[in-house]
């Protein structure tokens, strides 16, 4: 239902390309229905167990199975509520040009890619998946036609076919290696043939691949790509699609590749520090809020990826609460520098300013979620961030758990320094005092020529229903606990996964 629900409605939103109410209509049904099954899958399998779907009826390893651990169904309603957020932020936001140019069609489709990524059990499905999510996004950064779209879209583009190309090979090595692609069967024949040898190097490209389009150390072509669309699409990117690329890591080096916790697992997390480090320079270094803010996205990738490379129980978890969390606030803090950008015209900081007066629940928000991103309790960071730490130090990793540390305390400098900037000094003039704006020449024209009409409150009520799952998560953590703790125990003993998907 997750796939099927946004498939039909993309399909319908297609006949009905020029009637952009219906296909707003459909578009919300659709994003609203999710939730719904999301939850119930969620709670199924917290009653249940893992839950299974042999496609066509032929069981695994020989058909394309569908399966919901609890780590699975967490993301999936995570993506259920961004996508419904973010869908009715698009609605007061995206422009009546790209409604009529399938904005919404590629939207759905989008999330079909990402939730098919998140539920197969098969490794090629996988693949298949991951490319319905790309071919849509590469759709969405370019929809508007801006010169910057058109820029970053070519390196976008051609970074993920090249990843792209080296998943297909990859994957076919790996089945000649040991004739499955079903990623239980996969995990038997693995450890039947031991992680020595070809198999290792499998597991180095596989590590690549996934690294490309995670942004975990090899982000070069993320900063660029991110900071170019309109802020809604750029938040369930930053939401979403770097996410996709964590979970194949996690899932793959939890289910598959687990055998060799020393080398592989030492270089993720080593590359998780790296880009943590670099992603924090980069937030300290531009002084555009939409720069700052995607080397954020940088950052918190590599944190995830060093709470999986601890291979300890409470890293692991650490990394499932803290990417949850980081799902919610990375697409918040874009929603809300949309709001801040159509205001001002501008994404440069020495061009903001005297926001607080004009919007000030915006403003706190944004304060708050910025706390949030740092860690800081008992907002929905904190748990997660806590949890790593406590990973790093079992695994005695302790210099590399003090840089991660060091690295949150930048990332909170890099989103407090928005805040002070575009909220606080002198008051500008604001977009909607047209006659001011026209003739300020601080303003960047191609900005504000991405916006329908400004509509402040349908901005800032779709950006508070995220906002409200930051203040929830912290107050509810240790509610939320018992849940990431069940999808821990599947990635720490796989034998769970095995027995629901083999039926053995």
């Amino acid at each position: 239902m997750p796939l099927l629900i946004p498939l039909i409605a993309a399909v319908l939103q297609i006949f009905g390309m020029r009637h952009v109410p219906i296909q707003r209509w459909l578009g919300g049904i659709a994003v609203i229905a999710n939730v719904g099954v999301a939850v119930w899958i969620v709670i199924s399998v917290r009653m249940e167990g893992i839950q299974t779907l042999a496609m066509g009826g032929w069981a695994a390893p020989y058909g394309i199975v569908f399966v919901a651990d609890m780590f699975a169904a967490l993301l999936v309603l995570t993506t259920s509520i961004l996508g419904a957020v973010c869908l009715f932020y698009a609605f007061a936001s995206i422009g009546e040009e790209r409604e009529k140019h399938h904005f919404y069609p590629f939207f759905q489709f989008l999330l079909v890619g990402v939730y098919g990524s998140f539920l197969t059990g098969d490794l090629f499905n996988l693949f298949v998946c991951f490319e319905v999510m790309l071919v849509s996004s590469y759709a969405l950064i370019v929809l508007g036609g801006t010169k910057r779209q058109l820029q970053v879209t070519l390196k976008y583009i051609l970074i993920n076919i090249v990843s792209s190309s080296l998943f297909v090979a990859s994957m076919a090595y790996l089945y000649a290696a040991v004739g499955t692609l079903n990623m239980a069967h996969l995990s038997q024949r693995v450890s039947e043939a031991g992680q020595d040898g070809i198999l290792g190097v499998i597991a180095f490209l596989f590590l690549i691949v996934f690294g490309l389009k995670a942004g975990l150390f090899l982000f070069f072509w993320l900063p660029g790509s991110y900071a170019a669309p309109p802020s809604v699409i750029t938040a369930i990117f930053a939401g979403l699609l770097t996410k996709v690329g964590l979970y194949a890591i996690i899932r793959t080096f939890t289910l598959i590749f687990y055998h060799d916790t020393g080398f592989l697992y030492t270089l993720i997390g080593w590359m998780g520090i790296a880009s943590m480090v670099l992603g924090v320079i980069g937030a300290v270094a531009y002084r555009d809020v939409n720069k700052i803010l995607v080397y954020n996205i940088v950052a918190g990738v590599g944190l995830i990826a060093f709470g999986l490379a601890t291979a300890n129980s409470a890293g692991i978890e650490g990394a499932i609460f803290y990417m949850l969390h980081d799902m919610i606030v990375k697409a918040l803090l874009f929603l809300l520098a949309g709001i801040m950008i159509a205001a001002l015209g501008t994404t440069e900081l020495k061009h903001m300013s005297g926001l607080i007066k004009r919007y000030p629940f915006t403003g706190w928000m944004f304060f708050i979620t910025g706390l949030a991103l740092a860690g800081v309790p008992p907002l929905s960071g904190f748990v997660g961030k806590l949890l790593i730490v406590q990973g790093g130090m079992e695994r005695g990793w302790y210099t590399m758990t003090i840089i991660s540390l060091l690295a949150s305390l930048l990332m909170l400098y890099s989103v407090m320094r928005i805040f002070m900037l575009a909220f606080w000094g002198k008051d500008r003039p604001l977009i909607d005092d047209r006659a001011a704006f026209q003739d300020s020449p601080e303003v960047k024209r191609e900005v504000y020529h991405e916006w329908s009409p400004f509509r402040p409150r349908r901005l800032i009520g779709a950006s508070s229903v995220l906002f409200a799952f930051v203040i929830l998560i912290g107050l509810g953590a240790g509610w939320i606990e018992t849940f990431v703790a069940q999808a821990t125990d599947v990635l720490i003993d796989p034998t769970l996964y095995i027995q629901a998907v083999l039926k053995e």
